[in-house]
């Protein structure tokens, strides 16, 4: 009896500006499907239109009463499972994991709750506290509130990193090292968002921690250490590019495993699945944590790919867990 392969659509795109990354992480993902088992299809979503490629990149609508296509002969193609790989808005914030929810359309990666909690730095920080997970010293700030800039600075000193609350975009963070600036900073990620986050400056080592479950267990992949080419660690260095990655990072053995144990911890704290890429500050051997992101890059060039590779397991294999995992999702 030949068992009928199921079929995956590698649903990439978005509506932000990391679009151009998910369209790459989708290749790879595409790329590496086992065609023995699945028959793999492309689905982009983007603001303004959500399509199926066809043979020869030809476009299909996509209907969203359902999420399936009709083909050329009238024929309905309905997929088994969507594999998430959007990064931003709405495939990490819980948008299209509520949509998909609500049509009964089986998906890859963590629940909306999930995504949309991971989403908010401040909500993810504050659950994730109570887990004894450290953080950064914070103020939060909705946009039209007075800002004290003295009391600000007093409790958090200076520098402090001034970022939108909503993760998923490099957008609008800056570095403040003077209780001058601090007013113009607050201008510029308010462009970006209603609500902003006020952090004191951890002066150490930024690790970038791949964890997932894999085979009904939670591993931690790898331990990628960033070095900002800047002279300190600084976001612009971090998003442009200015910065080396080292896997594993040069740590030692005691504070390797703590980290290893915090982001695990985290991981399971939040009910994740599915791909996790969660960034820390090391200082003193502590892990604080900065963010987690639900669905990080998976480009050839991205961070996790890499840990994978380092860590043994093969991309075919990564992404082929991801599909029987959701496949078999009550």
């Amino acid at each position: 009896m030949v068992m009928s392969k199921k079929s995956v659509a590698v649903v990439m795109g978005g509506y932000s500006d990391e679009y151009v990354v998910s369209l790459k992480s989708g290749q790879l993902i595409y790329d590496s499907l086992d065609r023995d088992l699945y028959d793999v299809y492309k689905v982009v979503i983007l603001k303004d239109e959500w399509y199926f490629l066809g043979e020869n990149d030809k476009k299909y609508e996509i209907s969203k009463g359902d999420f399936s296509v009709t083909l050329d002969n009238n024929e309905t193609l309905k997929f088994d499972v969507c594999f998430n790989i959007i990064h931003g808005t709405p495939g990490e914030n819980g948008i299209l994991q509520a949509y998909w929810d609500a049509i009964g359309q089986k998906y890859t990666g963590c629940d909306f709750y999930q995504s949309a909690l991971t989403f908010n730095k401040k909500d993810t920080l504050a659950v994730l506290s109570k887990y004894g997970i450290p953080s950064a010293k914070s103020v939060y700030l909705r946009k039209g509130e007075e800002i004290n800039v003295d009391e600000i600075v007093e409790t958090l000193g200076l520098p402090v990193f001034v970022k939108p609350n909503q993760s998923g975009s490099s957008l609008g963070i800056s570095k403040v090292k003077e209780k001058s600036e601090l007013i113009a900073a607050t201008e510029v990620a308010f462009k970006e968002d209603d609500e902003i986050l006020i952090e004191s400056f951890l002066n150490g080592m930024e690790v970038s921690v791949g964890v997932i479950d894999y085979k009904g267990e939670t591993i931690v992949l790898g331990i990628t250490e960033i070095v900002p080419k800047n002279e300190f660690f600084d976001y612009e260095a971090k998003y442009e590019g200015a910065s080396e990655e080292i896997t594993p990072a040069r740590i030692d053995d005691e504070t390797r495993i703590r980290v290893e144990e915090i982001s695990k911890r985290a991981y399971n704290s939040l009910g994740m699945s599915g791909f996790s890429r969660s960034e820390f500050i090391l200082m003193d051997g502590i892990p604080y944590m900065l963010e987690m992101n639900t669905n990080p890059g998976f480009s050839p060039a991205s961070i996790l790919p890499q840990q994978a590779k380092i860590y043994g397991i093969s991309i075919k294999d990564l992404c082929g867990n991801e599909v029987e995992k959701a496949l078999n999702k009550k």
